[in-house]
């Protein structure tokens, strides 16, 4: 007796290992039909079976639609799987694609695609496409999954195959070379040489502008004897401005004329200031 009750326990986890084993996922009912565009009531229409393929393979023309109508069951008892899939397999490559079923609460789903919803490879295959129904979900249940057809794709002989395009994919890229824009040249010379002869016949003019008004070169003297440096390093950073100007039209760079330009404005700035309160003194002075 007590033998009994220590064995009790075991035979009831034995039972209930094989009834979990038992539980699996098939159908109830599958119809499979191919219907042509124009050709109401006619193609294929017949069931499929969860043990054995259709003996002959089912001919898919380029305007048909193939509809596959089923009813999951668990346990002989309807239910909407988590997972429902229609996988066709090319014989030749491996090369696989997969149509899910649109499934309801009762179990009940449908699968329906045409020909152009195939990728091109599986287009090209030389045997019909192997046809698996797959059904699963979440817990111990066993899975479905079994071949139940062979789907011979009849591709119209009129209209050219699709190509097929490499999709795009990361990675790494062939090494780009850049060409990069000339550096800005300076105009042609005849238009340069005729600007700086016009800037030259304006000094002339200048000259003979300060004579008409009474320029008084007499004060030249007593300018430079009062204030020689402020007058002289005015003088200069002029002409040493203008020198910069020439050698950034010539050859230099912005960057590069850009701080000696700052220093020499800087050396006219403080010597200009110095040398105009020269003049102003002698024009207080009375001197003209």
């Amino acid at each position: 007796m007590k033998f009994l009750r220590s064995l009790l326990p075991s035979i009831l986890v034995l039972g209930a290992s094989v009834a979990q084993a038992a539980s699996l996922w098939n159908f109830d009912e599958a119809i499979i039909s191919v219907t042509s565009k124009g050709n109401v009531g006619g193609g294929l229409k017949d069931k499929l079976s969860d043990h054995a393929p259709l003996t002959k393979p089912v001919e898919f023309g380029a305007q048909d639609t193939l509809k596959i109508i089923i009813t999951a069951t668990e346990n002989g008892k309807t239910k909407r799987p988590h997972q429902a899939f229609l996988l066709l397999r090319d014989q030749d490559t491996g090369l696989e694609t997969t149509f899910p079923f649109t499934m309801k609460d009762t179990g009940k789903g449908k699968v329906d695609f045409q020909q152009k919803d195939l990728p091109i490879q599986l287009l090209k295959s030389s045997q019909p496409l192997r046809a698996t129904l797959l059904l699963g979900s979440f817990g111990t249940a066993q899975a479905f999954s079994n071949h139940v057809f062979n789907l011979d794709v009849k591709l119209d002989q009129n209209v050219p195959l699709p190509q097929y395009e490499k999709p795009l994919r990361y990675g790494k890229l062939a090494e780009i070379h850049h060409i990069f824009k000339a550096d800005p040249k300076s105009p042609p010379v005849v238009i340069s040489l005729f600007f700086v002869l016009a800037v030259l016949a304006t000094v002339p003019i200048l000259f003979g502008a300060w004579a008409y008004l009474g320029a008084n070169i007499n004060h030249l003297s007593k300018a430079t004897a009062a204030a020689p440096i402020s007058h002289g390093l005015f003088f200069s950073s002029i002409i040493c401005m203008e020198g910069v100007f020439f050698l950034y039209y010539y050859k230099w760079t912005l960057f590069k004329m850009l701080p000696v330009a700052g220093v020499i404005g800087l050396v006219s700035f403080l010597s200009g200031s110095k040398a105009l309160s020269e003049v102003q003194s002698r024009r207080l002075a009375g001197e003209r």
